[in-house]
């Protein structure tokens, strides 16, 4: 912020929801009074033409009405209000308004009053042009070296330059390799004009080249008769910004300093006639205008700017000069403030020299100049009341008991970082040379540090070196991914335990450290509930008078480990008391529909994952050529239209983008729905295990063959894997007959298949042939080399394929 302000001279508000732009104000003497006091002519888009004759407002009067000498409605939007020498017949000024489809010469003329009323000011229309396409900006000057007369230049939407010699259309011109309009402006020194294009470059083109080129009514017509006949229009000298620019100055200073002034998005670039740049000035604001003046410095030119800060900034060719803070506020849309007029003196009134005018986007117009007026920050008084300790200790209190409420559940607080702090004691027998300990946990689970160094244990002189391997599992407490929860009567999902001894108090199963933190608060020792970290709740209910244990849930994967978990505890609570008949077991039926819900879920997110691959591989295919054949384009010598390929270029990176947005969100789902099927298919191996009465061998065969794979990859999925250890079980040890034994596995690669339908019937018939006798084993196949054939690999025994983790 500036120390200093603008201060007011005279300001105005122009109306209520109009909107104003760039060239929606100029200043001159409009009326041709000859006094030397500029008049200020503002035109909206809502078709309001204004004129001003600024003056201060004396104390006794409440308004300033008289300093407007004219406001009229025009039945069309006004883009663009100049002042200059457009009549044949006379050399006063005249007034331009430009309109989207209309370019109107206006005379302005005042008739001294005899009344205290004032003048009277008339706007007579001398002629007008209509045009064939729509106005975007215009510019005027000497078009050719005339003098004493004012041509104007229109640059239309499609890129047309339409050509006024005032009364008389003289040519259109279109301008090659146009797709948006941009800045326009004309240069006396070298009769030239200067737009920049939507290729960021700016472009200079003379009038003499302009007039002799081919002349054509339509854009089409241009370009086949510029490769027939007649000369083709080409640009006298170019020069590439790298940004879009929101104004072009040509201000008419001396000839030894001629410059061009273009502003962009972030840099402010001073150009010589030639194209040549003079010099850059890297801005640290968004400006919104400028308006280049003569410096009384020989050699440079001031600068007046306008950024969205509501700053005006006064710089000499780089070096800031003055700063000042202005009343506007701005909005975010280029060109927010508007300087007096750009190619003219600055506003003379009252012979009060040197005043800025200044106009928003919302309509106020204001004239101020750039003085001494400190602009300056009080803060607010605060109040300053003593402080009463006894009432910040009660609101202290209050706002811990809120604190720890809000972290509590059901009278125990619970960490929101499910943390565990281990201790972990190494003992060797024998010296061992830097041991190192790899700590290795299951997803969604995680450890801070998985590998530690050791210093050497023992004493010893290593005259080689062996390297032995140690394994140790051990079980993570419950609390760590569950906190207690309230225990509800019904859900959607139910597994009953049986056990053989009497129902005993669920309390007893979770003794010591786990009972007094996480489940001491059960609603009563027959109902437990369990809240996991992921938001499901899992409720264990022990009967009154039977021997069962119902566990129910929510979701059906959650189940799992509670059921695990309880299962365990029955197994050493009855262990301690010396119990050796002690039996879980479970009745049925097997939760298979359930199950393959899951088991669904899963495979569409496979089956979708590899469609967003097909359709990103399309898209990436198309983007190349598209790049190909737009490389093409730019080497070749002779430019020719793009023909759409940039849109559709764009189009495609856009669609290649959302495909690799969607693709990357249903990987994690996919990641979340492999470890949901994994802990279904831990619960229905659980089930299995205790419907069957399954020994730790047959457990782990059939672990081995429901979970051979630790997490999905493209080419290996767990459908396809399980599928081929099923059937191989189906096939060996749960045939139905010795002869139906299979000698060997299929040796062809493991794809994904086209449906659940195969894989849910060999679930379902494992199922049966367990339930009807059928026991896992490996022993017939130990003296037979039973193969496999994996994708990329060699054939491989039965035990390595289940040491590799396949079955």
């Amino acid at each position: 912020m500036s120390l200093f302000k603008a201060r007011d001279w005279w300001a105005s508000v122009l109306g209520e929801g109009e909107e104003f732009d760039q060239g929606c104000l100029c200043v001159g003497d409009v009326d041709n009074s000859g006094s030397g006091y500029d008049k200020i002519v503002v035109g909206s888009f809502m078709g309001m033409l204004r004129i001003f004759s600024p003056h201060p407002a004396k104390p006794e009067e409440p308004t300033e009405a008289d300093a407007q000498l004219l406001e009229v409605q025009l039945p069309d939007p006004i883009i663009q209000v100049e002042m200059g020498k457009f009549v044949s017949c006379s050399e006063l000024l005249h007034l331009a308004v430009l309109h989207p489809r209309k370019l109107s010469i206006y005379a302005v003329s005042g008739t001294a009053g005899n009344v205290e009323h004032g003048d009277q000011y008339q706007l007579r229309l001398v002629y007008e042009h209509n045009l064939q396409r729509t106005a975007c900006n215009m510019t005027y000057g000497p078009f050719g070296g005339v003098t004493g007369h004012h041509f104007i230049c229109i640059q239309s939407m499609d890129g047309m330059l339409m050509f006024f010699e005032q009364e008389t259309y003289a040519f259109g011109r279109f301008l090659p390799g146009f797709l948006l309009p941009g800045p326009l402006s004309y240069c006396i020194r070298t009769d030239s004009f200067i737009t920049v294009s939507s290729t960021r470059q700016v472009e200079c083109y003379r009038y003499e080249t302009l007039a002799v080129a081919t002349d054509a009514d339509t854009r089409q017509d241009s370009d086949q008769q510029s490769k027939s006949s007649g000369k083709r229009l080409t640009a006298d000298w170019t020069l590439v910004l790298g940004e879009e620019a929101l104004d072009i100055c040509v201000p008419n200073t001396s000839s030894a300093m001629s410059s061009i002034f273009v502003l962009g998005e972030r840099n402010l670039f001073c150009l010589k006639d030639n194209g040549q740049i003079r010099f850059m000035k890297k801005l640290e604001f968004n400006p919104s205008c400028f308006l280049p003046y003569g410096s009384v410095s020989e050699g440079s030119t001031n600068i007046l700017m306008c950024n969205h800060n509501n700053m005006l900034l006064v710089y000499q060719d780089v070096t800031l000069k003055w700063a000042a803070q202005l009343s506007c506020v701005p909005v975010a849309v280029p060109n927010i403030l508007i300087l007096g007029k750009k190619k003219k003196k600055k506003l003379h009134c009252m012979e009060l020299r040197g005043l800025v005018a200044t106009l928003s986007s919302d309509g106020h117009l204001q004239c101020s100049y750039m003085g001494t007026d400190p602009s300056f920050f009080t803060a607010p008084k605060v109040d300053a009341r003593e402080v009463n300790y006894d009432e910040v200790d009660t609101e202290m209190k209050m706002l811990q008991k809120v604190i720890r409420e809000a972290t509590k559940t059901q009278g125990d607080t619970v960490c929101p970082e499910c943390v565990l702090y281990s201790q972990v004691k190494i003992k060797s027998r024998s010296a061992v040379q830097s041991p190192k300990v790899t700590v290795c946990v299951q997803p969604p689970l995680a450890v801070t540090q998985d590998q530690f160094v050791l210093d050497s244990m023992g004493m010893a002189v290593f005259p080689f070196l062996a390297y032995f391997l140690s394994q140790c599992k051990f079980n993570l407490p419950l609390r760590l991914v569950c906190y207690p929860s309230s225990a509800i009567k019904n859900a959607k999902y139910k597994i009953t335990v049986d056990t053989n001894k009497p129902p005993i108090n669920l309390n007893e199963v979770f003794p010591g450290t786990t009972a007094k933190h996480i489940f001491c608060n059960s609603i009563s020792v027959h109902a437990l509930g369990f809240q996991l970290i992921t938001g499901s709740r899992v409720i264990v209910l022990a009967s009154k008078t039977s021997q069962r244990y119902r566990i129910q849930s929510e979701s059906f994967e959650d189940i799992w480990l509670v059921a695990k978990e309880l299962v365990q505890r029955f197994d050493r609570h009855f262990a301690s008391l010396g119990v050796k008949d002690f039996q879980n077991s479970f009745t049925g039926p097997i939760p298979l529909p359930e199950y393959f819900e899951t088991v669904d879920h899963h495979f569409e997110l496979r089956v979708n994952a590899q469609k967003y691959q097909d359709l990103l591989s399309e898209r990436a295919v198309q983007f190349r050529a598209i790049q190909r054949r737009l490389l093409t384009r730019f080497k070749d010598k002779t430019p020719g239209p793009l023909q759409n390929l940039d849109t559709l270029m764009e189009g495609t990176y856009r669609q290649v983008i959302a495909l690799a947005d969607a693709a990357e969100d249903n990987r994690e789902r996919l990641i979340q729905a492999f470890t949901r099927l994994r802990s279904a298919t831990h619960l229905l191996i659980l089930l299995l295990s205790l419907w069957q009465g399954l020994g730790s061998e047959q457990t782990a065969i059939l672990e081995a063959t429901l979970l051979p794979l630790l997490q999905d990859t493209p080419q290996l999925g767990w459908e396809e894997s399980v599928d081929a250890a099923v059937s191989h079980l189906l096939k060996s040890c749960l045939s139905r007959s010795p002869k139906d034994q299979a000698i060997s596995l299929s040796t062809g690669p493991l794809t994904i298949p086209k449906d659940m339908s195969r894989l849910k019937k060999h679930i379902t018939l494992l199922c049966d042939r367990l339930g009807k006798g059928g026991r896992l084993s490996l022993t017939s196949e130990a003296n037979v080399p039973t193969t496999v054939m994996m994708p990329g690999q060699k054939y491989l025994t039965l035990e390595a394929f289940m040491h590799r983790g396949v079955i």
